[in-house]
């Protein structure tokens, strides 16, 4: 069960170094970057190569580009323009890639950011990022998508969208999914009838799993993006993820994993998973 570094962003090896003298490296598998040039990082689209060697210049760790993307916002043009250019950049130079998103996040909901709305257009941009418009219509960029790219797609609890980004997977030929399960997700009344049925219906893909969110109840800070007040209580929602979706005991002697989370207390600038300005997570690699 391969245990990933939750990609960071902005890309930024001083930040891999900093875990490295921590020791926290010992205990990963492959370490996740996310990149967007065209909406949001301070970089040109052309250098993701040169963003990529340098985190491989400070450590020897496989890379994974567990999110990289384009949005809409401005026009689906430079949705086709950047998946085309972006696709062949970044294919055989990263172990695995994940395009962000299937679909766009519907304008009724909110953007998981720091500061929401006080972003401006950088807020907006989030609503825009998906190969499938919120109506369910497919934009343009959908057929120059190649399915040697993973996808990336957040189920918010309950998402009545399930079902079909399944159908669109499949129709795509995606192999590769990156989701989440949400801590403070698992502590809601009916939590594991949901997952049980995510994870149900998305067991044909070839699944990473990132851990994220804290129960404000739980943080020590009452907001999803603190560090919890007894970091074990995360080793333990990350235990029983592991045994109840992602190893089958019955089909191996060994013993339960455990799993070795990072900690971070708002390192830098730099966010491990799913935008948050804090981290203990981890992302974990599920092989259907």
């Amino acid at each position: 069960m391969p245990l990933v570094l939750g990609g960071i962003s902005p890309i930024d090896p001083d930040f891999i170094l900093l875990l490295k003298s921590y020791g926290l490296l010992n205990h990963l598998d492959a370490v996740g970057v996310h990149g967007f040039p065209l909406d949001w990082n301070h970089w040109q689209l052309e250098d993701w190569p040169k963003k990529l060697d340098e985190i491989r210049a400070v450590t020897d760790l496989p890379i994974w580009v567990t999110e990289v993307g384009v949005s809409t916002f401005g026009a689906d043009e430079v949705q086709v323009l950047g998946l085309k250019l972006m696709t062949e950049l970044l294919l055989g130079r990263s172990d695995r890639i994940f395009w962000y998103s299937l679909f766009d996040l519907p304008k009724q909901w909110e953007a998981t950011t720091r500061h929401k709305e006080a972003e401006g257009s950088s807020y907006y941009r989030h609503f825009y990022l998906g190969l499938i418009r919120a109506n369910g219509t497919p934009k343009p960029a959908l057929d120059s998508f190649n399915p040697e790219l993973g996808i990336c797609q957040w189920f918010h609890f309950q998402d009545h969208r399930l079902d079909s980004a399944v159908h669109w997977l499949r129709k795509m030929g995606v192999t590769k999914l990156r989701t989440g399960i949400s801590w403070a997700d698992w502590h809601r009344p009916g939590a594991l009838a949901w997952f049980d049925r995510q994870m149900k219906a998305i067991e044909e893909f070839e699944t990473t799993i990132t851990l994220c969110f804290t129960p404000p109840s739980r943080g020590k800070t009452p907001h999803y993006t603190s560090p919890p007040v007894d970091l074990a209580e995360f080793g333990w929602f990350a235990r029983e993820i592991i045994q109840r979706y992602v190893v089958d005991w019955s089909k191996t002697k060994d013993q339960p994993t455990q799993l070795e989370a990072g900690t971070a207390d708002c390192l830098g600038d730099s966010e491990l998973v799913d935008g948050s300005s804090c981290n203990y997570a981890a992302t974990i690699c599920r092989d259907i």
